[in-house]
């Protein structure tokens, strides 16, 4: 299959972005969300952008924003797309992004403790209801927005979802090749995006966790 994006989320120091552009991540989130322990400002969000390459895609993170605080901080990092993480509406979520030019993914936060787990959220509807999202991204319901750092049941998800998926909570380098292998099939394409697992602190991303995650998602793919 074709390569798999890999986004890594939640970056807030310049050596992290450039360790991650390193090992191979195709986008690179940034969290506006102030009560997040990886929060950063649109600016710094912006000078940690302008280290990113060509083809290198940053991603801003919101939940619950106003649109003039997102549009603030889009215009402070050109390029970037939008990722919603709240309870935006889809009317919200399109004509933000429509004002800006901007492409945006919207968040599907999938029940854990429920007994049906990931069968007890309906993402048929949930991506006709955001069928103008680029993406929806596929994160398990915890009390916090922001990112969970868990995972949900991936084999309970539908198998024909109309929308482009990126599979995230709680994914790390020892079980994001199961994620795959269970995801890959159900939605139009897939991606995976990872914060937590990749991290020695909240916020502190840890190289050689990087490159093992990049590593495995890579090889994976070979495989299926």
């Amino acid at each position: 299959m074709n390569a798999i994006p890999i986004k890594i989320c939640g970056l807030t120091r310049a050596q992290d972005v450039k360790d991650a552009v390193a090992a191979g991540a195709n986008a690179i989130g940034f969290v506006l969300y102030p009560a997040s322990p990886r929060y950063v400002t649109p600016e710094q969000a912006a000078e940690l952008a302008a280290l990113l390459p060509a083809f290198v895609t940053p991603v801003l993170l919101f939940v619950n924003a106003t649109a003039a605080d997102i549009e603030r901080a889009a215009k402070a990092v050109p390029g970037a797309w939008l990722q919603f993480h709240g309870d935006e509406s889809p009317d919200f979520c399109q004509e933000v992004a429509q004002s800006l030019g901007r492409r945006w993914i919207r968040v599907a936060r999938i029940p854990k403790e429920t007994p049906e787990g990931a069968a007890g959220f309906d993402l048929l509807k949930y991506a006709i209801a955001y069928s103008q999202a680029h993406a929806l991204l596929l994160d398990t319901l915890v009390d916090a927005y922001g990112g969970s750092g868990s995972t949900f049941n991936w084999s309970q998800l539908p198998t024909n979802v109309n929308a482009h998926l990126v599979l995230s909570g709680g994914l790390t380098s020892a079980n994001v090749a199961d994620g795959i292998r269970a995801v890959h099939t159900r939605g139009l394409s897939l991606a995976v995006d990872v914060s937590s697992g990749v991290e020695s602190a909240k916020g502190i991303k840890d190289a050689d966790k990087i490159r093992a995650f990049v590593a495995a998602v890579r090889n994976t793919e070979l495989a299926l």
